[in-house]
């Protein structure tokens, strides 16, 4: 999966995290969802702040319950990513830009990493919560 590309620089793979677990398979909806995030989102942030690694992605339910993520989290839809800048120095530069941007539903941050969010079916809610994770 990983020569899927989701947009230029980001493939399916990152996503999916299929090597720690191997069913994490999404829908052809989620891959959408996570095409749309990747196009609309991601994209312009790395551009503005250099490459951007993301931790997790897309979650069927059981991984979610493995990590610990919330019942309803955005990324049992394909519709978020916890992510941080390759280059630690640009941390506060992507949250900047994301907090700005127009198409941001959600974004959470924690020591050295955030969760974004977006929703291709409704208005964002531009939700921020800075210092959310300790």
């Amino acid at each position: 999966m990983d020569c899927v590309r989701l947009s230029p620089h980001i493939t399916l793979d990152e996503f999916l995290n299929v090597r720690k677990y191997p069913d994490n398979k999404p829908s052809l909806q989620h891959v959408a969802n996570m095409t749309y995030g990747c196009l609309m989102l991601l994209e312009p942030a790395r551009e503005a702040v250099g490459p951007i690694i993301i931790n997790s992605g897309f979650r069927n339910p059981r991984v979610n319950a493995l990590v610990g993520g919330v019942n309803g989290s955005q990324h049992l839809l394909g519709q978020a990513a916890d992510i941080r800048p390759k280059d630690s120095h640009q941390f506060q530069r992507l949250v900047d830009f994301l907090k700005t941007h127009n198409l941001t539903d959600q974004l959470l941050t924690g020591n050295g990493w955030l969760h974004i969010s977006w929703a291709p079916f409704r208005p964002p809610r531009h939700d921020v919560l800075i210092g959310y994770y300790k």
